[in-house]
């Protein structure tokens, strides 16, 4: 594979000896975890930028650093308007969720679901959670997994296990201290990386292209587009979409999704919980507006340097060896005029009334990138092996591997690894915790030591582990992995957060009702995703709404079905 030679010695040691230190820091200073308050809350002495970082790297998985770059380099800057309710979600968890969780000094989120409602309305809360996070453990183990596949070109199982395995070893060990002293290492890691990356890309473009004449080419091809005022249901990123859907969504995961609530319930006291939420609110946002912004030089780069008709090098290789080669080349051959005649028109100076011309040189060059992938389609369906048609989470990498200098390319890998170990990480974490204490040490009879529960966790996380491997190995790429991830999401979020609105809030509401309404919001939640989404997106035309309105509508259906319900109902449940 072409660029398999990228990978120099000096990539390998800086590659292997940062991720083996992360694994070694991270077993050696947590390996003495003797009882459940060390290993699921992390002894509860975490200060307020340990919690910041580590509710940060949870969220940054290597799927951020792979699909947001490629998301602003086909669509623009106006992924980030996902990001708006984010710091109002953070405003609300502070105030509301963050005393409750400490007053009650639980060890999951879904504790507090039994002694509001039942025992039956948390197991149903934590089943859920479990079932959606298990799902999303193994694309952030997948993400990677495509990064080495392309650079080493080892098959796709393979670093599944070894990526998988690596995460497991410390998490079984540490527990969340283990993950949480680890993450501020990864994130410390991510943002230089991510600076050099940047740099590096400005430093690349002609000499004459400054940063401000970078904005304007990308302005003129619709890249800096951030804000969309515009009432369209299913156009998946405006304004709306993000502080409404944004907001519910964010609520959801960080409130009530256990990889994020034992980030913060590790904290010594509820300021220093707030204070690592606060802080999260006010970076989070910012870093993901760079990293699209990464993207959209990578665009302007390439407005200057050949860039491939599909960016997937397994594509490439596929089509050099099929029947469709000469028809695919035709296709490339108009690319690279298109390249050239863009090129002419940015390097002489583009006027504004150019930029209609751009634009149409755009919009035939994305049908160019649309008939490809349907031949590689074509070639897909006769070969054995999967050859992923979309290339969104592939150019990012791309330039990676083929315009940085050595050293640094081992530097970024170490940045896309680490994110994707700290996710993985807090995942498994989660899973195992949630699995001890809500469904096993919940429904075991008989007293057990704080050791056996301690070593059931370890157990869990080693089962979970291996679970998230599997789900790995048959991973697609869909459209793009962060929004494959933010789906799964929004299909059980909005359910599990309206359990928690409710249990907050609306006391005359008992367990009964909410347990079945919880039911039933989720099968119209699958059914209205399936009919509305999937099926209309699996057919290459529009939704009828964007995934992120899933977690609102579920939201108001749970809370609303289990208000008519206790109308009904007689619960006679006292409340704690």
């Amino acid at each position: 594979m072409e660029i398999q030679s990228k990978l120099h010695a000096v990539d390998w040691i800086i590659l292997t000896v940062t991720l083996l230190f992360i694994v070694g820091y991270g077993t050696y200073v947590t390996r003495k975890n003797a009882n459940v308050q060390d290993y699921i809350k992390g002894g509860s002495d975490s200060k307020w930028w340990t919690i910041g970082l580590s509710v940060m790297a949870t969220q940054a998985s290597a799927i951020t650093f792979l699909s947001t770059p490629g998301q602003a380099f086909h669509s623009g800057m106006g992924f980030v308007q996902f990001y708006l309710g984010l710091p109002i979600a953070m405003v609300i968890i502070c105030i509301v969720f963050i005393p409750i969780y400490h007053k009650l000094k639980v060890y999951t989120a879904y504790e507090f679901l039994e002694g509001r409602f039942d025992l039956k309305t948390r197991s149903l809360a934590a089943i859920l959670f479990l079932i959606q996070r298990g799902l999303a453990a193994g694309i952030t183990i997948f993400a990677p997994a495509i990064i080495l596949s392309a650079v080493l070109g080892w098959d796709l199982l393979t670093l599944n296990i070894i990526i998988g395995f690596l995460v497991i070893i410390y998490t079984v060990s540490g527990g969340t201290k283990a993950v949480n002293v680890t993450q501020k290492q990864q994130m410390i890691i991510i943002f230089i990386g991510m600076l050099i990356a940047f740099f590096m890309i400005m430093s690349q473009l002609p000499a004459d292209i400054t940063f401000s004449k970078a904005l304007e080419i990308a302005g003129a091809s619709d890249k800096m587009q951030i804000i969309d005022f515009s009432f369209d249901l299913n156009n998946r990123f405006t304004v709306w979409t993000g502080v409404l859907g944004g907001t519910f969504l964010m609520l959801s995961y960080f409130g009530t999704d256990q990889s994020q609530v034992q980030r913060y319930l590790s904290g010594k006291s509820v300021r220093e919980s707030q204070l690592g939420l606060i802080f999260n609110g006010l970076l989070k946002v910012p870093m993901q507006f760079f990293i699209l912004l990464i993207g959209v030089m990578v665009f302007v780069f390439y407005q200057f340097n050949p860039s491939p008709l599909n960016f997937n090098p397994t594509a490439k290789d596929a089509i050099a060896n099929s029947e469709y080669v000469a028809e695919y080349k035709l296709l490339q051959d108009e690319h690279i005029e298109i390249e050239n005649a863009k090129k002419i028109l940015f390097t002489d100076g583009f006027q504004k009334e150019e930029k209609a011309q751009i634009l149409s040189l755009n919009e035939r060059d994305l049908e160019l990138k649309e008939l490809a992938r349907e031949i590689i389609k074509k070639v897909d369906d006769s070969s054995i092996e999967k050859i992923e048609s979309n290339d969104k989470d592939y150019v990012f990498i791309h330039f990676i591997l083929n315009n940085l200098p050595r050293g640094l390319i081992g530097l970024l890998l170490a940045v896309i690894l680490s994110a994707a170990m700290s996710s993985t990480a807090s995942e498994l974490n989660a899973l195992a915790s949630t699995t001890a204490i809500d469904l096993y040490k919940r429904n075991v009879r008989e007293e057990k030591s704080e050791l056996h529960y301690v070593k059931a966790s370890k157990w869990f996380t080693l089962g979970w582990g291996i679970l998230a491997i599997l789900v790995a190995s048959v991973a697609n790429l869909f459209d793009n992995l962060i929004n494959l991830v933010n789906t799964i999401g929004s299909i059980f979020y909005g359910n599990v957060l309206g359990i928690f609105l409710l249990a907050f809030f609306v006391k005359f509401v008992k367990g009964n009702a909410v347990f079945v309404a919880a039911l039933i919001t989720q099968v119209i939640i699958i059914l209205t995703y399936y009919f509305a989404v999937f099926v209309l997106e699996q057919a290459g035309e529009e939704p009828y709404i964007s995934y992120l309105w899933l977690n609102l509508i579920g939201c108001v259906i749970v809370m609303s079905i289990a208000m008519f319900l206790q109308l009904f109902m007689k619960d006679t449940k006292n409340e704690n």
